[in-house]
């Protein structure tokens, strides 16, 4: 452990760790390499204001123009649009630009709207991400889709993102092929889950079972049946963990490293030595990815 390491705060959950585990302080990954290869555009928009987003287009960097390519749109959680085209990074998607991951995908079209935030003079959120987004989100993606060489239609996000996905797809379930919630204590009712699966998208659900934000006992334990017998794939590690294998650690204000499953999805869910983080996808994520998008709808 470096100088640096040694004055972090130690986490409350660091007691917990068996004794052969590690911490971890960031991911293997930096964000920016792939800022450039996203296009910016403005969405108008009276109810939220017009709302800035970013799109990765495969054809342009190369793609064959006659194939069909999935969408992504990535959602960032609370805060994140503060930091503007750094959001990119943040909502998760940026490495899914990059060459590896598109040609694991056979390519991939990439949406980062950002929420119009807003805080007060002490610094607290007061506008971010809410249900009122919902219609204009579906817009732009139909916008995107309009001209392009699409197919099947995914939303991902973590924390507030997640909820954000959830609520896509319970809104519009014919929209989507797959969605991706992350780190998210919302979980919708059974009726609407069962709506969603009648719709055939795909569901990967994912959260630490140490989330510093959430209670994973209460917010998601009650509905893991449901969401088993569903057939959505469950990925619920109990420790969120980074690249080199260690328990993610990052204080921000408050500790919020087991809350960051997004910084697992952003690494394709692979460790720095190219083992799976879960034997179930010994493809990552672009592996399901291709796989939701490869299935045949009845």
């Amino acid at each position: 452990m470096n100088e640096t390491e040694e004055k972090r705060p130690v986490p409350a959950w660091a007691a917990l760790l068996p004794e052969n585990e590690f911490i971890s302080y960031l991911p293997s990954y930096t964000g920016g390499a792939y800022f450039d290869l996203f296009d910016e555009y403005t969405y108008p928009c009276k109810e939220t204001g017009d709302i800035t987003y970013y799109v990765y287009d495969p054809v342009k960097q190369g793609a064959d123009p006659n194939g069909s390519y999935p969408v992504l749109v990535w959602l960032h959680g609370a805060t994140n649009s503060l930091n503007g085209k750094f959001c990119i990074c943040n909502c998760g998607g940026e490495l899914f630009a990059s060459p590896d991951y598109q040609k694991a995908m056979g390519g991939a079209y990439l949406i980062v709207p950002l929420a119009n935030e807003k805080t007060d003079e002490n610094g607290r959120l007061t506008e971010t991400f809410s249900e009122q987004y919902l219609q204009p989100l579906k817009s732009i993606i139909e916008r995107v889709c309009l001209n392009a060489a699409t197919g099947k239609i995914f939303a991902m996000g973590g924390s507030l993102g997640g909820f954000m996905t959830w609520k896509l797809a319970e809104r519009f379930p014919d929209l989507f092929g797959g969605i991706i919630p992350i780190s998210t204590g919302y979980v919708p009712a059974d009726e609407h889950l069962e709506n969603i699966a009648r719709h055939n998208v795909a569901v990967f659900v994912t959260m630490g079972r140490h989330d510093e934000t959430l209670d994973f006992d209460k917010d998601i334990v009650p509905h893991m049946q449901k969401m088993e017998d569903l057939g959505f794939l469950c990925y619920f590690p109990e420790w969120v963990k980074n690249g080199d294998g260690g328990v993610a650690s990052l204080f921000y204000g408050w500790e919020m490293g087991q809350h960051c499953m997004i910084n697992q999805i952003q690494a394709n869910l692979f460790y720095d030595n190219g083992a799976p983080y879960d034997p179930r996808l010994p493809h990552g994520v672009t592996g399901w990815i291709r796989q939701v998008c490869e299935r045949r709808t009845e």
